[in-house]
């Protein structure tokens, strides 16, 4: 399954090249067109270097949600198209559709991921990260890709079809924008700083910049990005499962 899962990226490499696109055309308008603004307003050179080192990790997290688009679509295809009935036939683990699923999407945002940290770098940023911060850093992204992509294969087999399942994940790619990956959630207005400072994505962007940029980590930032990180596989993988069971039960 993950053999199939692989060739059908290679063969057919617009999703993932869409998904890479988004991050990257993020990366140089905030960084290019509104980056000389934006960094003045949160403090400038002065906050921890230029307004790329601020932004690029909350635009690598964005790679990392944009890359469930096609997980969704690539599992809502299998539903769809008749294929998984084709599967119920065969001596095969039900399980393996989805796990097969699950680690080619995680394979394919990690190389997602790559790309956008290289073109980050091109534009300037420079993280001061040693080779621990570093793993670390791989560590919390592939703990959040394999937790959203466990969700997107359940938005995928709840959808009615493609096109629903490409636009069910889009809500989670903007969330970074309404935590602290773009402004300092205390430059917010009062509700909309509240929720910044509370959903998920500000502790996984908090622990990420504090590993790449030696920003300070407040309180149990990391321990909560990756209970963050935990309790979104769980939920993915419980209601990928459910769904799944119901559906080739049918």
């Amino acid at each position: 399954m993950l053999r199939r899962n692989l060739l059908h990226a290679r063969r057919y490499p617009s999703m993932t090249i869409s998904t890479v696109a988004m991050p990257v055309l993020m990366l140089l308008l905030f960084v290019g067109v509104f980056g000389g603004a934006l960094g003045t307003g949160i403090g400038g050179a002065s906050y921890i270097g230029s307004y790329v080192d601020y932004v690029a990790p909350g635009i690598i997290l964005m790679a990392a949600t944009s890359g469930s688009v096609a997980t969704a679509v690539s599992v809502s295809v299998d539903m769809t198209e008749g294929i998984v009935n084709r599967f119920r036939t065969m001596a095969i683990s039900r399980s393996s559709v989805l796990t097969g699923h699950v680690i080619g999407g995680v394979i394919q945002t990690m190389v997602s991921i790559a790309l956008v940290v290289g073109v980050a770098l091109l534009m300037g940023f420079r993280p001061t990260a040693g080779p621990l911060d570093w793993l670390g850093a791989f560590g919390l992204l592939l703990a959040m890709t394999f937790a959203m992509t466990w969700l997107a294969a359940a938005f995928g087999l709840v959808s009615k079809g493609p096109e629903s399942a490409s636009n069910a994940p889009m809500p989670l790619m903007f969330l970074p924008m309404l935590g602290s990956g773009f402004v300092p959630p205390e430059r917010m207005p009062g509700a909309v700083r509240w929720f910044a400072e509370h959903q998920p994505f500000t502790p996984i962007i908090e622990t990420l910049r504090g590993l790449l940029m030696g920003t300070p980590l407040v309180g149990g930032t990391g321990a909560l990005a990756l209970g963050w990180c935990a309790l979104i596989a769980l939920i993915g993988f419980l209601w990928a499962r459910r769904a799944f069971s119901r559906a080739v039960a049918r």
